[in-house]
């Protein structure tokens, strides 16, 4: 286990023994076990639990939509997953890249003034770095700018989301007060499973508004 945090935390600060444990517990990642009953994580293990975690920070999808998607891709089915496109199977999943700000603003085709706004808005975090995300999230106001949307426009956003995250806080309480390291495993999963279903209902709410628009 100690090595697999030596391999994965420089990727994955936030990765704990106790995230570990977690992630078996819950079938998602299954070393063997030695005679003495260490774990025994092969490469193929280490790319599992990669990936895993990347699903969880890069699409905030919960554990039980990854697990099923594990799932069928182990009995040799082509799954899909809810934010769409291609999915890397784990073996093949990259280290994330990270792009300096003139890389960013390339990677997105946005011109300095674009980022400075998209920043100021707070749509995106200052940093000496920026990752896909931040990639996807300027890309889009590129395209929004080109219908009038600017990141000013945008501003509410941010408040909806600090709103969202005061609900998912709420519903985290009983689980948080528990001070073990497997409780706080379970809280940082129900948030993620409870942003996934908030995001269904945002999306559900859009699409109805838009059907309105159109008739």
């Amino acid at each position: 286990m100690g090595q697999v945090l030596a391999k994965l935390s420089p990727e994955f600060p936030d990765l704990t023994p106790s995230k570990l444990r977690f992630l078996e517990e819950q079938q998602l990642v299954t070393p063997q076990r030695t005679e003495s009953g260490y774990r025994k994580f092969s490469g193929a293990d280490v790319d599992r639990v990669r990936f895993v975690l990347a699903m969880q920070r890069d699409h905030y999808l919960p554990l039980k939509v990854i697990r099923g998607y594990l799932a069928d891709l182990d009995a040799g089915r082509t799954p899909t997953l809810p934010m769409g496109g291609p999915v890397p199977v784990p073996s093949m999943l990259a280290t994330e890249r990270r792009f300096s700000r003139d890389e960013l603003q390339r990677e997105a085709g946005a011109g300095p003034a674009l980022l400075g706004d998209a920043i100021t808005a707070s749509l995106i975090a200052p940093a000496e770095t920026y990752g896909d995300d931040a990639v996807q999230v300027l890309k889009a106001l590129v395209e929004l700018q080109r219908s009038g949307i600017e990141p000013r426009h945008l501003r509410g956003f941010r408040a909806a989301a600090e709103r969202e995250l005061g609900l998912i806080e709420s519903a985290l309480i009983p689980v948080a007060r528990r001070a073990d390291p497997s409780s706080r495993a379970r809280a940082a999963e129900l948030a993620r499973e409870i942003a996934a279903q908030l995001e269904i209902v945002r999306s559900s709410l859009i699409r109805s508004a838009l059907g309105r628009l159109q008739s």
